[in-house]
């Protein structure tokens, strides 16, 4: 195998943890909620705040890997990592929870913003790219699988602090694998600067691509993390089983996408095929339809196709000396988007009173990201004209 493989091997392993904590709450929520008379506001609220450091941090994150090398502030992520998941498995109240959640997710910024960087850098100016940046980005969605069946399965034969004791311990050992298996690039050193500005132009551009990006991840992270509710009538086990289901099945339709992509399918029909058939299965599931867990398994299966698109919708307008500040932005809509769906979904459930709320929610959400995609397409075009015209006189 190849270094660089080796290495896309490495992080995706270790960043698969960040998964991991990252839907704990939800597999063992029905224990929270009895343990401390939660809504599912409240629920919401904990899953989303996870991500919530990464709108303060997404930036700072990016210089302070250029500050004191990437690898080295990865691993002081994965500590906080640590040390927020341990806080949250001994918990004595809701506020505390909350607290090791924060502190969990300010060491996920790292990963986030940081691993990406790493795996770029390895792939930079190579047509293998597509191919690798699915496979990083599957990580997380891995991460989630595992959690409904490791978290919830231990929380359900002895308890949710135990089941919430297996984030601490996936992101303990990832820090061992990143520390032993991963060799550095030779672009991840200290002491760079942060350098390159970005024009008005670019940052909206930045900002359409990102919250395309936000919309999809903070609807994945409602989606699955009231499915389980919403599924209560398959049972405790069916509920998990369908949800880890539609789970893997979005891993398979990631990397399906990214491969389609590579070959020549058109962007736009990716995005379209995505978005439309991930807002019917929501719609589906809003009212009813039977069999439920068949329509979580397609929706995993159509959502997962434009992942390789978004992600790529920034270098279309970044240039060298933008990509830093740029990319930062991207990642910021992406935490405004996990931080802010899964409360609003879960709010639109307490208000309602109706499980069906928050998939109604998702499914106007999927045909915004629609929506989005094309003013970004529009704006591109327009960008790259005038470049081309300045580049002529």
């Amino acid at each position: 195998m190849q270094a660089r493989w080796q290495v896309v091997l490495v992080l995706t392993v270790a960043r698969t943890s960040m998964g991991v904590q990252f839907q704990s709450i939800a597999a063992v929520a029905a224990g929270l909620r009895s343990e401390f008379a939660l809504s599912f506001g409240d629920i919401g609220a904990l899953i989303g705040l996870y991500f919530l450091p990464g709108i303060f941090l997404a930036l700072p994150a990016a210089a302070l890997g250029r500050k004191y090398g990437d690898r080295r502030v990865v691993l002081a992520g994965l500590t906080l990592c640590v040390a927020g998941g341990l806080l949250c498995a001994l918990a004595p109240s809701f506020g505390v929870l909350a607290a090791g959640r924060v502190i969990a997710g300010m060491g996920a910024v790292a990963l986030n913003v940081l691993m990406s960087k790493m795996v770029t850098d390895w792939f930079a100016g190579e047509r293998d790219i597509v191919l690798a940046m699915p496979v990083f980005v599957n990580s997380f969605p891995i991460g989630v699988g595992l959690a409904l069946l490791i978290c919830g399965g231990l929380a359900g034969e002895w308890g949710w602090r135990v089941g919430l004791m297996a984030p601490p311990l996936a992101c303990a050992l990832a820090m061992a694998l990143l520390a032993l298996a991963y060799r550095p690039h030779g672009n991840d050193r200290a002491g760079v600067a942060l350098a390159g500005g970005i024009t008005l132009a670019e940052a909206l551009l930045v900002c359409l691509a990102g919250a395309i990006w936000g919309i999809f991840n903070g609807g994945f992270g409602a989606m699955f993390g009231f499915a389980p509710s919403h599924l209560a009538g398959l049972g405790v086990a069916g509920a998990a089983l369908a949800v880890s289901a539609a789970t893997w099945a979005l891993v398979a339709s990631c990397q399906c996408g990214g491969i389609l992509a590579q070959r020549g399918v058109a962007p736009g029909r990716l995005m379209v095929v995505g978005s439309l058939g991930w807002c019917a299965c929501l719609a589906l599931l809003a009212q009813g339809a039977t069999p439920p867990a068949l329509w979580m398994v397609l929706g995993g299966l159509v959502m997962g196709l434009p992942v390789g698109v978004i992600m790529s919708l920034p270098a279309r307008v970044l240039r060298p000396e933008s990509r830093a500040l740029g990319m930062g932005l991207f990642y910021l809509w992406l935490y405004i988007g996990h931080a802010g769906v899964p409360p609003l979904a879960g709010a639109l459930q307490d208000v309602s009173g109706s499980p069906a709320a928050p998939f109604w929610f998702m499914a106007g959400l999927a045909l915004l990201m629609l929506g989005l995609y094309l003013a970004f397409r529009l704006g591109a075009a327009r960008l790259v004209s005038r470049r081309a015209a300045a580049m002529i006189v």
